[in-house]
């Protein structure tokens, strides 16, 4: 048992990390991914003005700084991961702060489109650090018995970070202009977070190995509790628990990938492109008015994470995502005859959708596969979902360049990859529904 009662001032010390933790989401993927796109407009139209930028080429520069950062972030993920097993946590934390911090201040003074990607690499790069990974493992290291409850706080700051960053820097944007508020946006990490990792954050409990009297008892319940396990025994066993090469060689892992390829695909398309869109002639958002609806939409996120979270609780999580595959679908359709209203129709059920997939995502892996090889199968799937996510910023890019700035087009292909995500879920919840009633399966 590994969750300890270190206390300060009568609060467990583990729910200090919490907040720690919650605020390092908050900021390293507000100002790395979720709540950077505020900053496209002004910058691409800089670049493009002083000639450092062709106007032909404006949207894919804009794009290629976007998921060159998602990229690095996966990468070093796997990269941070492995340092966590032989450097403090705390350390790798500050790492990733000085990282994330000199990557903006970079972007916020260079006039050069490859310095430009410089800083957007070290800002992907530092999420391996002090980004989700880093932050589940060391929340996971205080909590045992709630783990979830904390796991599901901490998570949150990865869609509040999209939610508050752009309407902060939106107003300076107008303001001081882009370069100044970049600058300081950036003092958060300096400011704020940096000092909150220097002395708050203690990489483990100095007494992990001893049981507390909360446990003690969470034991003594689980042995009670001995007769209705074993009654749950025999469904137990049914479950599927396959290693990485054997979860390669069944078309459920193949059609589950590609689903989650072309679901973040959609994401990232409206994740980081949207907000260019809602600026463009064709549908005229001031530059706050598209800051609020981006963070409208993260905001949604937070509340589709619970909801569907719920009902896969409740419900066949299979199910669940085949509803939710529908509503994003519906959703996509307002690209149709993309307009003012339609923008805050396709915002509110895109955003609680796309809330929704991102836990379905995380939920049906040991669903379906099991637990023994549960982070080679999801370390997989997370890159074939960044290959998805880079391949929609291509396309919509390349198009809106195509098409001199102009959006439209480039977003049915948002359209096109949600209806097949949607096709693709409707197959797994084909193949579960045999397997259920194959003769093994009920045996």
């Amino acid at each position: 048992m590994n969750q300890s009662k270190a206390r300060t001032g009568g609060v467990n010390y583990g729910w200090v990390i919490v907040v720690v933790s919650t605020l390092a989401l908050v900021v390293s993927n507000g100002l790395s991914t979720t709540g950077i796109p505020v900053f496209y407009k002004p910058m691409r139209e800089e670049f493009v003005a002083i000639g450092a930028v062709a106007p032909g080429y404006a949207e894919s520069f804009v794009a290629n700084g976007a998921y060159l950062t998602f990229l690095m972030s996966g990468v070093f993920s796997l990269v941070g991961g492995w340092l966590a097993a032989k450097f403090d946590l705390r350390v790798l934390m500050i790492v990733g702060c000085v990282m994330l911090g000199g990557g903006l201040l970079l972007h916020s003074q260079t006039v050069s489109p490859e310095l430009i990607y410089f800083a957007r690499f070290l800002m992907g790069a530092s999420l391996g650090f002090v980004g989700v990974a880093p932050n589940v493992l060391l929340v996971s290291n205080w909590f045992t018995r709630r783990r979830g409850t904390a796991l599901g706080i901490v998570l949150t700051g990865t869609s509040f970070g999209g939610v508050l960053v752009p309407l902060v820097a939106a107003p300076l944007i107008a303001v001081y202009g882009w370069r100044t508020a970049m600058f300081f946006v950036s003092l958060m990490i300096w400011l704020v977070l940096l000092p909150a990792i220097l002395f708050l954050v203690k990489s483990k409990p100095e007494n992990q190995s001893r049981m507390t009297n909360d446990e003690l008892r969470a034991e003594v319940v689980s042995e009670n509790s001995l007769d209705s396990s074993v009654q749950n025994l025999q469904s137990t066993i049914q479950k599927p628990d396959f290693t990485l090469i054997e979860a390669l060689q069944t078309p459920l892992f193949w059609i589950f990938a590609l689903c989650a390829a072309a679901i973040f695909y959609a994401i990232f398309a409206v994740s980081q492109q949207l907000n260019l869109y809602l600026q463009s002639p064709r549908i005229g958002f001031s530059a706050q008015q598209a800051a609020f609806a981006q963070s409208l939409l993260f905001a949604l996120s937070v509340a589709g994470k619970f909801l569907f979270g719920y009902l896969s609780d409740v419900f066949s999580s299979t199910r669940v995502m085949l509803a939710s595959a529908l509503a994003m679908f519906l959703s996509t359709l307002a690209f149709l005859h993309f307009n003012e209203q339609t923008a805050y129709f396709f915002v509110v059920l895109f955003g609680l959708t796309y809330g929704g997939m991102f836990v379905l995502l995380q939920r049906l892996i040991p669903d379906y596969f099991g637990t023994r090889e549960y982070g080679k199968i999801l370390g997989v799937v997370i890159i074939i979902e960044t290959i998805g996510a880079a391949i929609g910023g291509k396309i919509t890019a390349t198009l809106a360049d195509s098409a001199g700035g102009d959006y439209a087009r480039a977003f049915y292909g948002v359209i096109l990859a949600t209806g097949t995500a949607l096709i693709l879920v409707g197959a797994l919840n084909i193949i579960r529904s045999k397997e259920k009633h194959s003769p093994i399966a009920s045996a």
